[in-house]
């Protein structure tokens, strides 16, 4: 799915966490950072054909895919989006890219969005795709969300409560997460690729990804919201019409309370997996 792209592990400054990761094609440098419960393997519609133009990486998170999934720490600290962002520009730095472009779905928004602020002499633009901010989202959900979208709270739980109840059904888990969410317009060797990624330890890591959510990530997000930080880079906004992101948010409404400098907002015709289930409008 990814001709012409080389696979590789980059270690990053944490001490317990390399990263995996493809890289193909040339030019100015872009970084994809896939969301839950994926892997990179959902650009393999979008990377190829972004390669005739730019060098793309594409990225596992920690925590997913086949990038290293560590305990836990107490703080959850090690799960944070500042974390990820942190192991993603490490890779970019031992790539030989000092400033980038990075488009996230999902999850990975959350990092980027995270790396924008963070980092903004690194990212040269931010594509977010099918995300709300964590503080908006949190500040604005109603029940009638949080219902719907149960798991932001369920893997957020204690440990080792959800990783003991999924123990042993974990491809029962990911079918019933993407026929929740998506369209079913997975290829067979997509969904084979999620399956075999969808491992206790990735069940543990994306554990931990939520109650950092909760415990680290939204303090930190509403720190800086009271202290002005936005995001100033170029920024493109992007979310899927048939969407639980959409259910109660709007994409239009949320943003611009968060980023300075939003050249584009787009809807696209399809449900939470766009680079997949509308790749031609995502790419």
């Amino acid at each position: 799915m990814f001709e012409g792209f080389r696979q590789m592990r980059i270690p990053t400054s944490g001490p317990d966490c390399s990263v995996d990761l493809r890289v193909g094609g040339a030019g100015p440098a872009v970084l994809l950072l896939q969301g839950n419960p994926l892997t990179h393997v959902t650009w393999h519609l979008i990377a190829p054909r972004l390669a005739d133009r730019y060098t793309v990486v594409c990225a596992d998170l920690r925590g997913y895919g086949d990038s290293d999934k560590p305990r836990g720490l107490p703080d959850h600290t090690n799960y944070s989006f500042r974390r990820m962002a942190q192991d993603q520009i490490d890779v970019m730095k031992a790539l030989g890219f000092e400033r980038f472009h990075v488009a996230g779905h999902d999850r990975g928004a959350r990092a980027a969005h995270r790396m924008a602020l963070d980092h903004p002499g690194a990212v040269r633009s931010f594509a977010s795709i099918e995300i709300i901010p964590t503080h908006w989202q949190l500040e604005h959900m109603k029940w009638t969300y949080a219902a719907h979208s149960y798991h932001w709270f369920f893997f957020a739980q204690p440990y080792d409560f959800p990783e003991r109840l999924l123990e042993g059904k974990e491809e029962y888990y990911i079918r019933r997460k993407f026929a929740k969410q998506g369209e079913g317009k997975f290829s067979e060797e997509t969904m084979a690729e999620y399956v075999r990624c969808c491992t206790p330890e990735h069940i543990h890591g994306m554990s931990e990804d939520y109650r950092a959510t909760l415990s680290v990530d939204y303090p930190m997000d509403k720190v800086d919201w009271e202290a002005g930080r936005r995001v100033t880079c170029p920024t493109l906004i992007m979310w899927a019409e048939k969407s639980h992101t959409q259910r109660e948010f709007s994409a239009q409404e949320a943003w611009p309370h968060y980023a300075t400098d939003i050249r584009g907002s787009h809807k696209l015709a399809c449900a939470h997996y766009p680079m997949e289930e509308a790749p031609d409008e995502t790419y």
